[in-house]
């Protein structure tokens, strides 16, 4: 079996490593470390007799594909550069890894994903390991294979899945003025180690903006950004700032997101982070998201090291397991995977993990929605960011952001109907017979409480109610 990064369990990935070696390395409870307590931003006053749930009464879930890109199969090419970084540790065999991962398993896994409607995340490193840019060529591949190979992702993968790059490389640092690794070899000078350490808002800024620019070169659109290991680790009130200034002005992305941090055991909340809210009320409202995962990666690693298996996610008997607690206590489940032990080097052990996992949350609960990123986040900063204020026959919502499938609850006694105003016109919104029935302008109610889900716009809207 293929030793762990840093002599490792196998059982913990580069993000959980070096997530706790900031931890401990600084004596500090994870509360009080600096840039945990991110900058909030703005926050409207709302009226607490008004509650906003989950889209639909559901529990949003979600898949974090990690170490994905184009033909290359990173971490075969990737490890000899940690290697020399790090100095100790890497005997992975890894000169016996195919050095592709397929179109043709891609296209497998997005057809999958399409007909059991999961959603989620799956970067696109744009130079991935040094191996080549994928928007100039990839040695090794033809012209045509690299464009077949965007093609597929922009045509299966993108309808479902947020793209992200994972900065420039996942390995060394580039220097965007050359476009050439910086010839330290060192920690200091890789991507997924200490580069970020003591950086500018805006030197994160440009560096995140040239891995975008790459991605928008060959037409992939994007609306976050992946860390790849510890990336920001120790300059988080930076990342976050940049991650919304890079992507805002590369994409024009009205809410940036950035995924950062797991949690895989314990009561830490995986809820996302509305972070650097500002201007609610202007024209140019601004925010970015931290979307946080809630597993760690047990389908079979970065490295293609022993599976944990489905049991970590979800038991057999369906009683338990990561997936369980979190989905039970009412949090969104994003799990987290690498792109590299789902193809786990052709035995593809990984992905029949992954069905059976997907086969197991579909039976033991009827109430989940799945997600992408992008959706959640844009949920999140609704949530968060909306003002709400209840009159005495219709409550108003200032909302710096539209969002599909808003949903509020709150008590009334007596009414007949209820309709939603906005600047554009009235529309009447529907009873349901159930929570599990509601989708967009549908109501139920049960006793006194009122559930009503609804396409919140942009600006200022009315949910009023007659009698």
């Amino acid at each position: 079996m293929p030793k762990s990064p840093y002599n490792l369990s196998p059982n913990r990935s580069r993000r959980q490593f070096l997530h706790q070696s900031l931890i401990t390395g600084a004596g500090l409870c994870l509360s009080s470390l600096p840039g945990f307590g991110q900058d909030k931003g703005e926050r409207p006053a709302s009226s607490g007799e008004i509650r906003v749930i989950h889209p639909r009464g559901r529990i949003p879930v979600g898949l974090i594909i990690d170490d994905s890109t184009c033909l290359v199969n990173l971490n075969r090419f990737a490890i000899p550069q940690f290697a020399q970084a790090w100095g100790k540790g890497y005997t992975q065999s890894w000169r016996e890894w195919p050095v592709e991962i397929p179109d043709r398993f891609v296209r497998q896994f997005g057809e999958w994903s399409a007909a059991h409607g999961v959603k989620g995340k799956y970067s696109i490193v744009p130079y991935p390991a040094c191996v080549g840019r994928l928007d100039r060529m990839l040695p090794g591949w033809t012209q045509r294979e690299l464009k077949d190979s965007l093609d597929l992702v922009r045509s299966l993968m993108m309808p479902n899945w947020d793209i992200h790059p994972e900065m420039v490389t996942h390995t060394r640092v580039i220097d965007i003025r050359t476009g050439h690794p910086y010839p330290d070899f060192s920690l200091k000078y890789m991507e997924n180690w200490d580069w970020t350490t003591g950086r500018s808002i805006d030197e994160l800024s440009h560096y995140m903006a040239y891995a975008l620019n790459v991605l928008k070169e060959v037409g992939l659109p994007c609306e976050g950004i992946t860390t790849p290991g510890g990336f920001g680790t120790r300059a988080r009130p930076q990342l976050a700032e940049a991650t919304l200034e890079s992507v805002r002005d590369v994409f024009k992305a009205e809410i940036p997101h950035y995924f950062r941090d797991l949690y895989d055991e314990g009561n830490e909340s995986v809820a996302p982070r509305v972070e650097c809210a500002s201007g609610l009320r202007s024209a140019d409202p601004k925010c970015v998201v931290s979307v946080v995962g809630c597993t760690g990666d047990w389908t079979g690693g970065w490295d293609c090291s022993q599976p944990e298996g489905a049991d970590r996610f979800i038991t057999a008997d369906l009683k338990s397991g990561r997936l369980v607690d979190v989905i039970e206590r009412g949090e969104p489940a994003l799990m987290v995977c690498h792109w590299t032990g789902i193809y786990w080097n052709g035995e593809e052990r990984g992905f029949r993990i992954l069905r059976e996992v997907v086969r197991r949350m579909h039976e033991r609960f009827d109430h989940l929605l799945w997600m992408k990123l992008s959706e959640v986040a844009r949920y999140w900063a609704a949530r968060e960011l909306t003002a709400i204020e209840r009159g005495d026959s219709a409550i108003v919502f200032e909302a710096p952001f539209a969002c599909p499938a808003f949903t509020v609850q709150f008590t009334i006694s007596d009414f007949r109907e209820l309709t939603l105003r906005d600047g554009k016109g009235l529309a009447s919104l529907r009873p349901v017979s159930s929570l599990r029935s509601l989708a967009e302008n549908t109501w139920h109610r049960q006793n006194d409480t009122v559930t009503v889900c609804f396409s919140l716009p942009k600006g200022q809207s009315w949910l009023a109610w007659s009698s």
